[in-house]
This record gives structure tokens, sequence and C-alpha cells, in this order.
């Protein structure tokens, strides 16, 4: 099994809708970036994730929207859009936060559960972590795997914890 077979196989995907969307932004030409844990995966031992977050450039949003509906059902939320298919249980989450576009320009393509793509560098995987950590609305149980991501890429890159917030570094 391969790691994509793997991947569909985990979300259930009678189609494979994460190759669907990276495809999609390759023929718009939309710059992007991929955050959160499947990005924590392309840095350290992969673990399970059924969320693909993404960044693109705020003017392509609109656009992407468009022609992802064609694939996709849109839910809008204050600082994201999410995508998601009956043909599989992976969720797409689009963040609108102006805050992560600086992310895009840094990215870099990197393999992640056998898919190509543009990733945030680990210092701004880790920021985005931070941020999602932080964030007292999320539900307990996401905070706990954010500080989990961030413990797994401190542990893999120790100068990252430079950059950790004070009650973080006590931690460590």
């Amino acid at each position: 099994m391969t790691k994509k077979e793997f991947m569909n196989s985990v979300s259930k995907g009678q189609e494979d809708i994460l190759q669907q969307m990276l495809d999609l932004l390759n023929m718009m030409k939309i710059d992007y970036c991929v955050i959160g844990g499947l990005a924590v995966n392309a840095y350290v031992e992969p673990v399970v994730s059924l969320d693909l977050d993404l960044i693109v450039f705020v003017d392509a949003i609109d656009p992407l929207l468009k022609a992802a509906q064609k694939i996709f059902n849109i839910e809008r939320f204050s600082h994201s859009m999410n995508l998601v298919s009956t043909k599989s249980d992976l969720r797409i989450q689009l963040q609108t936060n102006l805050r992560y576009q600086t992310f895009i320009s840094r990215s870099s393509i990197k393999e992640v559960m056998g898919y190509e793509m543009k990733v945030a560098v680990v210092e701004d995987v880790l920021q985005g972590k931070i941020w999602a950590y932080s964030d007292e609305q999320r539900r307990k149980s996401k905070r706990q795997k954010d500080l989990a991501d961030i413990f797994r890429l401190v542990e893999a890159y120790p100068h990252l914890k430079d950059l950790l917030p004070e009650a973080l570094k006590s931690e460590f």
C-alpha cells in the first residue's frame, strides 16, 4: 500500500480529494502553502490527520472557491472556509486570517503522505501551531493536539524552542 493509498483508506476516500485540491490549485496557478497537522508531518514522523489546513493569497480565495464548489460543499466561518466532500472524510480548511499570508512566500515543495505540496517553513508551521494552541475558544482536544505538534517540532528541531512563548518554554 502506498502512502497515498493509506491516506485515502484512512479518510474513507471514494475519490482522492487531496489530490483534486492540489491539482485545482496548480491548474489555476494559485500560490498556496499547507500549515497545520499535515505540514507538521513534512518535518517529523507523520501521524494521521484528516485535516488539510491551507493558505492561498487573499486575492485568489474567491476564484478558488468558485472553481472548488464543483467538487466541494463550502462552509464559511469568520477566519476560514471549510471544503468538504461526501466522497471523503478529509476536511480542507482554507484559512482566511491575514496573519498567515506571509507564510506563502517562504514555503517550499515537500512530500507529505505521498503527495507533493507546498508546505510552510518549519518556523511558520510552529507559529501557526502556537496561535492555534493559544486560541482558548478552540476545543480542548484540538488544543492538546496542537500542543503535541509543538512538542514534536521542538524535539526534532531544538532551535525552535527559542521561538516559543515563555509559558511554553518552561515545558521543555
